[in-house]
Order: structure tokens, then sequence, then C-alpha cells
């Protein structure tokens, strides 16, 4: 994929770290990312890492870039502006990342509910026929979250779960993360030495 638009977004799933690094590594690539945390991954992601993405747009966005320690390449989206261009298929970006995705929007996602940004943007993607990744981190799942899964790979959507391999001996959390996350830049088509591959240790 050639440098673009990406649309990351965080929902109220444990796991903000990954979609944390995911656009971290994506703006040291030179892409730009339209951020979105929905309500429940704000507040997940305050307990997770002490990042504290509520209130004013732009002091948020000052904090995100302060956390990441990147200078520039994000827009930050309130999750109820579906305004946003990211909300029509005459604008949409090239990607989008849910990460990590929790069972609630990936069930509404699945049903085309539009509730917010998220959620739209999703559903513009699927109909666009745009690049779309979801990246649950439930365990364990029921037949629902499964079925739901199996719904909207069959639209078009990826399904890339936070499951690090261990092959890579990893000595650190921050060298597990960059297993999804490398993962998720290998669908994306970006380029990335963030894991060894099987073979190259």
């Amino acid at each position: 994929m050639d440098n673009g638009n990406i649309f990351v977004a965080m929902t109220g799933a444990s796991g903000s770290v990954y979609g944390l690094r995911l656009v971290e590594q994506l703006c040291l690539a030179g892409y730009r990312v339209t951020f979105s945390a929905s309500c429940s991954g704000t507040a997940v992601c305050r307990e997770e890492t002490g990042l504290d993405l509520s209130g004013d747009l732009d002091k948020a966005l000052d904090r995100l870039y302060q956390h990441l320690e990147v200078e520039s390449g994000i827009e930050l989206a309130h999750p109820d502006d579906l305004f946003r261009s990211a909300a029509s298929g005459s604008s949409a970006p090239d990607a989008m990342v849910v990460c990590p995705c929790s069972m609630g929007t990936l069930a509404r996602i699945s049903c085309g509910i539009s509730g917010n940004l998220i959620e739209r943007s999703a559903d513009v993607m699927l109909k666009e026929r745009r690049p779309l990744l979801l990246v649950p981190r439930e365990t364990p799942l029921s037949e629902i979250h499964l079925e739901n899964m199996l719904k909207l790979s069959r639209c078009g959507a990826r399904i890339v779960p936070a499951m690090p391999g261990f092959y890579t001996r990893p000595d650190s959390v921050l060298e597990m993360v960059d297993f999804v996350v490398g993962k998720l830049l290998d669908q994306l088509g970006i380029a990335n030495d963030l894991y060894k591959r099987w073979g190259n240790q």
C-alpha cells in the first residue's frame, strides 16, 4: 500500500497498547492516520496506559503525540462526529483497522449498525470493498462471537486476533505487542521488521 490515509479505531476491549503502537508505526512510516477511540475505548486506554484521550480534542491530540513521541500525521476524530470524511464512501480512507475490537463493536458492524463514526466507517469500508481489519482480543469466544466473525470474514473483513507468537522467544511485552502490530502492517502491505520472521532467527 502506498502512503495514504488509514483510519485506526480503538474500542472497549483490552489491548489499547496494540492500537497505540500501530498508530505510532504508521506515523513513522509516513502515513496519515485518522484516529478515534470510542467512549469505552477511551476509558480502557486510560486504565491500561495512563493516556487520557477525553475532553478537548486539541489537548487530547497533544497528549497523544507526547505519549507516542511523534510530531505529526494524526487527525483525532470524536466517535460521534459522523461528518468526518471517513463516514462517506466518496472520501473513505485507504484502509481501516479497529484495534482492539470489542465484541459489541464487532456485532454491530456485522449487523450493519452505524451508531457512531467507528461503526459507520467500518460499514463504508465493507460496501466500498476496502481493507477492513478487525482485531479481537476477547477470550474465550462464544458461538455468537464466532458467527459474527465468520459473517464479517465472508463480507471481506480480515479478522486478525491479538495472538502473539512465541517461536520468536520474546523477552518483553513490547516484543509480543510488536508481533501483532507487525502482522497488521503485513496485512496492510506495509513493510516492517517489528518481529522475527520464521526461518530468520
